[in-house]
């Protein structure tokens, strides 16, 4: 408003001045002053920046890289707002004042979008190529956790885009599962079969981890229903320490207390956990791992037991453990044990490779390292790359052949399995990685990672635990480490790690997590950088999160 009153004044008395002294060019002249010059002069209160150094992020050589420029308004609590510069807060100047103001507010969290946290700030990203992100602020993040253990070919691969492409250029993206086939979705199926080298049959494709979850969940049941309409099997047994996504039904399963207490109401009463594999937490002095996989057997089988052998439908867990616990793999011998329990009572033995499968620990299939056929598996991340949202469920030749013999049918669906378009990315994804040889890359880089940051971290007094397979990292963090006690959950430990390793100071990702002693307390990161990564890459993300960590405890301390 205050700009259209100051260009009409300066209009009028340029007319009165050309008819006394000049010619209406000098009209034009004031015009073009007024129309681009007064928006850039610093109007009002809300271009007034204020310097807070003791809470901006300074980079290596002491600079503040951010401004944070704080705004009022008469009778309300000031903001502020992070900028980079006096030119960028004349540019947001109009935009603030078109705010109704009341409640503190950012540009970055003042959003359209219901994300996972309401009122945290994000950093905005414009691209990616390879193994890093670019954001909005000209940073160049190196992605050390691929996302949540997804981008396993990192960003903007172009033959993935070529093939996504060439998929849109059929005009068929979506196909309706329940009267129509599609050729890129038989070829995605059959490449997935090859791959388990013929022992599992039929692949059920779907659009996330915690959907084909389900989907597995309903097949157990389903299975047992097909053989007989009275059966009594209803109970799952599954870890504590697990996590196997968020829908009702895998949410069920998991173990994880934190992401289930708002919804225990809502959970199956017909699932039961045991311990989980953890031998850094569990193993008794001096026990071999014959003698613990021997006890995690045993205790199973006395699940078996209390709940009534005839009403188990299966068990679930994960190889590797990922999000829920940091990077836990089974011990050997542990998988075969667990499979053999099942078997012995007629269960199934299912598996869930959602986060640490296609490729992520070395084997396309995590169980490939021992060679242990589950019943089930489901898989996801990887499978699409971050590239398209699609996740799937492998079925053995047992259950699919008691399925085809009685009814004929799962009687399970949902809109958007089987999509063409997503099945052109995930084959695309699959032919990469076995042409490439990622996997010797990942099981070689993977020795070396692990061994290298258990030297560089490993004697740190608030380093617990670091343990994984292939590129799966976890590190965990502890008090100190005669006692393994956790930190309190309100210090967020985890959450401080990644806030240092994406500043500017670092510019890398890391996957944290909670609740890695008790599904409440603990924390610990993931390290799942892409497969594409090298040697110098590894031994960059080890001195950046050495650095971290050690900044990061010195400061607590």
């Amino acid at each position: 408003m205050q700009y259209n009153i100051i260009f009409w004044i300066m209009l009028i008395s340029g007319k009165r001045m050309c008819d006394i002294f000049f010619s209406w060019g000098t009209v034009l002249v004031m015009f073009s002053l007024g129309y681009f010059l007064l928006p850039s002069l610093p109007w009002g209160e809300p271009c007034s920046p204020r310097e807070e150094t003791s809470s901006s992020p300074r980079g290596a050589s002491g600079i503040n890289l951010y401004s944070r420029l704080a705004i009022s308004s008469p009778g309300e609590a000031s903001w502020v707002i992070p900028v980079k510069s006096i030119r960028e807060c004349r540019r947001f100047s109009n935009s603030v004042r078109r705010i109704t103001v009341g409640k503190p507010r950012s540009y970055s969290t003042d959003s359209a979008s219901f994300g996972r946290h309401l009122t945290k700030e994000y950093p905005k990203i414009v691209g990616g190529k390879g193994k890093f992100l670019f954001t909005s602020d000209s940073r160049k993040i190196f992605d050390a956790s691929s996302g949540a253990a997804v981008s396993c070919l990192g960003h903007g691969n172009k033959r993935i885009n070529m093939a996504i492409r060439k998929q849109l250029k059929t005009g068929t993206t979506y196909l309706a599962s329940t009267f129509w086939v599609s050729a890129v979705v038989e070829e995605l199926c059959n490449k997935l079969i090859e791959g388990t080298e013929g022992k599992m049959a039929r692949v059920y494709l779907t659009g996330s981890g915690s959907e084909a979850m389900e989907a597995a969940i309903k097949l157990a049941r389903q299975y047992f229903y097909e053989i007989d309409k009275n059966t009594v099997r209803v109970n799952f047994i599954a870890r504590e320490g697990s996590y196997h996504g968020n829908t009702i039904g895998a949410l069920a399963i998991s173990g994880h207390l934190a992401r289930r207490a708002p919804y225990t109401p809502l959970l199956m009463k017909n699932v039961y956990h045991i311990s989980s594999c953890n031998p850094y937490r569990q193993r008794k002095e001096g026990e071999s791992d014959a003698a613990f996989v021997a006890r995690k057997a045993a205790e199973l089988e006395a699940k078996f037991q209390e709940l009534g052998p005839e009403t188990v439908i299966g068990f679930i867990a994960e190889p590797v453990v990922g999000a829920a616990l940091g990077c836990v793999p089974y011990v050997p011998g542990y998988l075969k044990a667990m499979r053999d329990v099942c078997h012995k009572y007629g269960a199934l033995f299912i598996l869930d490779e959602v986060m640490c499968g296609m490729g992520r620990t070395g084997t396309l299939h995590a169980w490939q390292a021992e060679n242990i056929v589950p019943d089930i598996q489901t898989m996801g991340k990887g499978l699409g790359a971050g590239y398209q949202p699609i996740a799937a469920m492998m079925i053995s030749p047992k259950i699919v052949n008691v399925v085809k013999e009685g009814s004929g049918q799962f009687i399970h669906g949902q809109t958007y399995q089987s999509m063409p378009i997503q099945a052109a990315a995930a084959l695309e994804v699959l032919r990469i990685i076995q042409e490439d040889n990622l996997l010797d890359n990942v099981t070689k880089l993977g020795v070396y990672f692990e061994q290298a940051l258990k030297a560089v971290l490993g004697d740190h007094p608030n380093v617990g635990n670091i343990r994984g397979q292939g590129l799966f990292l976890g590190i965990e963090f502890v008090k100190a480490k005669e006692s393994k006690e956790p930190f309190h959950l309100n210090m967020g430990i985890a959450s401080k790690i990644l806030d240092m390793a994406i500043s500017p100071q670092f510019n890398m990702t890391v996957y944290p997590g909670t609740g890695t002693v008790d599904g409440v307390h603990g924390d610990h990161i993931i390290l799942a950088p892409p497969y594409i990564i090298t040697k110098k890459d590894v031994d960059h993300i080890i001195k950046v999160v050495s650095s971290v960590v050690h900044l990061v405890f010195n400061h607590i301390k």
